[in-house]
């Protein structure tokens, strides 16, 4: 697929209609600049998009976000709605990382202030987190404790371990979706969980401090707890080997009862209806997922909060230590959307996509109702990150969704090549970023050459409409799997 074949409908968003494809059942649309979408064009992502345009029963358009790069099924960036009453649902529309995303605390700590503190507050964070393929874990649970915890989500991680429970309205569905049957999630997915909880992970996961190097939104900055020249912490992880050995058993599972008689443009986009046994099983195990994912994240701020209250010798309320918000990126959720006039309950599965809600929403929070839900878009490892809001162009164009990071354009096996002409750490360190990780071919996967400027897709996602900007955070400590 050429990228030409996309025509343009703005600066930033390109348009494939239907008839231009034989087997689109809907229109195609990618939210981008032209550079990303020659890009996107290169990778094989453009397809995907248009594979996905080809499923039946979509709702609106197949649409991809600008941080749009090749994956499973779906491209990275991607975004598919369906009508709760007989639509589709699947699992590589969502991913084998179920409910990967990120959180951000604010501080009332000083940058400059705490300069000195950060090469130890680096490597007590790596030396408390586990991170990496590992199995340890400092919470050990039994089988019924673990079954609490993917059952009720963060909220579980406040009831047992630590945490505030007013904290849990800053996080994406409250941190917690509806699971009534665990019976149907396999018992290797419990032997790969159970013992993870409380960790950071490999790949691209990350722990970040930072510090608020521009505001853009005043307003909204001082809603979200944003101050210039302060500390950010951001988490980037998601629901480990217990999500990813859901979707494999799944995929397999909808393969096995649905591959013969679906004719698909791409096997990866196996499916089940939404009201299948298979479909509504998938569901709730996704569910499962994702209190695990929220939980994670949750139990990693309060370790990281008491790593800060150690190494700073202060309490968190005199730290002025905050969650910001907590959102996913690899979900499928049923949520409220006006489509032609009419408002439809939909299944809106996004793959490297975040939600991005405007003022007003009831499904944000009631403090940020003034202004939008934050939108968090990470850079890579040693760039800045961005904190945006959600706009109204976001739910008439995209189901009010946003990109959600910079997006790789190298493969991992291309970045290590690129990384071998330097050393990562003192590459990174010469740009005064601490860097920490107990893996050396981790740092030459993830060097920032592996991705897109994220300066470029924040652009694209500004203006498009759907995200307007915030503030821009400087990456200072960075610790990775």
């Amino acid at each position: 697929m050429e990228f030409r074949d996309f025509k343009p409908l703005s600066p930033f968003r390109w348009l494939l209609p239907k008839e231009k494809v034989r087997g689109m059942t809907a229109d195609a649309e990618i939210i981008a600049s032209e550079p990303i979408l020659r890009a996107a064009a290169d990778d094989a992502s453009l397809t995907q998009v248009i594979n996905v345009a080809s499923l039946p029963r979509l709702v609106g358009r197949s649409l991809a976000m600008p941080d749009i790069h090749y994956g499973y099924g779906f491209c990275i960036g991607g975004v598919a709605a369906f009508r709760e009453e007989d639509g589709i649902v699947l699992p590589g529309g969502v991913g084998y990382d179920i409910n990967c995303g990120v959180r951000l605390l604010s501080t009332a700590i000083p940058a400059d202030q705490a300069r000195a503190d950060l090469e130890s507050l680096g490597a007590a964070i790596l030396r408390h987190i586990p991170t990496g393929l590992t199995k340890k874990t400092n919470y050990p649970l039994d089988q019924k404790q673990f079954q609490e915890v993917v059952r009720h989500g963060a909220r579980e991680i406040v009831r047992r371990f630590a945490g505030r429970e007013e904290d849990l309205a800053f996080i994406e569905s409250g941190g917690r979706l509806a699971v009534d049957r665990l019976e149907i999630v396999s018992r290797k997915a419990f032997e790969r969980g159970d013992s993870q909880l409380g960790s950071l992970g490999s790949g691209n996961h990350f722990i970040e401090v930072q510090e608020v190097e521009e505001i853009f939104d005043p307003e909204a900055a001082q809603i979200f707890g944003l101050q210039r020249g302060m500390l950010t912490l951001m988490i980037h992880t998601g629901s480990r080997g217990f999500g990813h050995q859901i979707a494999t058993d799944f995929i397999e599972t909808f393969r096995r009862k649905n591959i013969s008689r679906l004719s698909l443009p791409d096997p990866q986009l196996i499916y089940a209806d939404i009201h299948s046994s298979e479909g509504q099983n998938y569901l709730q195990a996704l569910n499962a997922a994702s209190n695990f994912a929220w939980a994670n994240r949750h139990l990693l701020m309060e370790d990281l909060i008491a790593i800060f209250e150690r190494t700073l010798r202060q309490p968190r309320e005199r730290l002025g230590m905050r969650l910001v918000y907590d959102q996913a990126h690899n979900i499928a959720k049923f949520e409220t959307h006006t489509v032609g006039g009419r408002e439809m309950k939909l299944l809106v599965h996004r793959k490297g996509a975040t939600r991005a809600f405007p003022a007003g929403n009831p499904d944000i929070p009631a403090a940020y109702r003034a202004v939008g839900q934050p939108v968090i878009i990470p850079g890579s490892m040693g760039t800045p990150s961005f904190v945006l809001r959600g706009t109204p162009a976001a739910m008439e164009l995209t189901f009010g969704s946003s990109a959600h990071g910079a997006g790789r354009r190298l493969s991992r096996h291309q970045a290590i090549k690129v990384a071998s002409q330097f050393n990562v750490r003192e590459r990174l360190k010469e740009r005064q970023v601490l860097v920490f990780s107990f893996s050396s071919q981790g740092l030459k996967e993830e060097i920032p050459e592996a991705y897109k400027e994220i300066a470029e897709v924040v652009d694209a996602t500004t203006g498009a409409g759907i995200s307007s900007k915030v503030a821009r955070l400087r990456p200072l400590v960075v610790v990775k799997g």
